[in-house]
């Protein structure tokens, strides 16, 4: 429920989330999988698989009410799909920052066949994976130590 409000473009809320909780429903899953990240998902008590909802544009008459915008998505598939993927991005995102508040470990992953995933779970077309997120408490003897992150002047220009 905290991840509700983050904003997005236009309040889209395009990003949609199966929660993945038994183990039948994580293997599913592992076929989509690369082999460093299979495993992992298969020991995690939870796998999100961040989508994103192709025709989110349906809710904006109910979400912005600025004016009418569903027409600028709805016949503008490249402009549709972008805005699909970069907001449901930030969803991801602020579901890992809500995770993290309530102290549990995450990890987003990449790392997967996107069209299997798609097949899979989502066959009508109309959801579409985003990313992989694993959640819950990791063993400390298993989860990687926190590399280095850039400092502000390697990453950052104030003009």
């Amino acid at each position: 429920d905290l991840l509700k409000w983050g904003p997005t473009s236009m309040n889209a809320q395009p990003g949609r989330y199966v929660f993945l909780r038994s183990a039948a429903a994580r293997e599913r899953l592992i076929p989509a999988m690369i082999a460093a990240n299979a495993e992992k998902t298969r020991k995690a008590p939870l796998t999100v698989i961040v989508a994103m909802d192709m025709q989110f544009y349906d809710h904006l008459p109910t979400q912005f009410k600025a004016y009418d915008a569903r027409p600028v998505f709805a016949g503008n598939a490249p402009l549709a799909d972008v805005t699909a993927f970069r907001n449901s991005s930030l969803q991801g995102a602020y579901l890992i920052l809500a995770a993290r508040s309530l102290g549990l470990d995450c990890g987003p992953m990449s790392g997967f066949d996107t069209a299997g995933v798609n097949a899979e779970f989502f066959p009508d077309g109309r959801w579409q994976a985003n990313f992989l997120i694993n959640l819950g408490w990791g063993d400390p003897t298993s989860i990687f130590p926190r590399n280095p992150h850039l400092p502000f002047e390697t990453a950052c220009h104030v003009l």
